[in-house]
């Protein structure tokens, strides 16, 4: 038996924080060096593969907004966490939701990225003028 749907304001609570171990998950083996030989072989096998559910499979591993569906399944799953309405149609909400949550906190931290990245670039730039100087 299925726990009580949660308040409105509680059910975006969850959504809101159930997101950041998707878009963490999701961000570190699409994007971090902590995965890359397994994201290089992705890649490959991805591109290589004979059968086109088997080049499917190995891109998911590659990009980060196919993999967060499967992540947010897996947190949907482990959390039970439904949105709006119970059984299924709250499933399937909850997971659209969380999907896109997730990808808003990506994409907020690939900015985030690229502005520090921008920043130390400059900094070593003035340094070289300094130096120079």
């Amino acid at each position: 038996m299925e726990p009580p749907l949660l308040p409105l304001g509680t059910q975006i609570v969850w959504l809101l924080v159930l997101a950041m171990p998707v878009a963490c998950v999701a961000w570190s083996v699409t994007h971090e060096e902590l995965f890359r030989e397994l994201r290089e072989r992705c890649e490959a096998l991805s591109e290589n593969c004979r059968q086109a559910y088997q080049r499917k499979f190995f891109y998911v591993f590659t990009c980060e907004y196919c993999f967060s569906h499967y992540v947010a399944l897996l947190v949907l799953w482990m959390s039970g966490f439904r949105m709006l309405s119970d059984g299924w149609r709250g499933f399937l909400v909850a997971w659209f939701a969380l999907v896109w949550i997730a990808n808003q906190y990506m994409s907020f931290f690939a900015r985030i990225r690229v502005s520090i990245r921008s920043e130390r670039v400059d900094i070593e730039l003035k340094e070289e003028v300094v130096k120079s100087d």
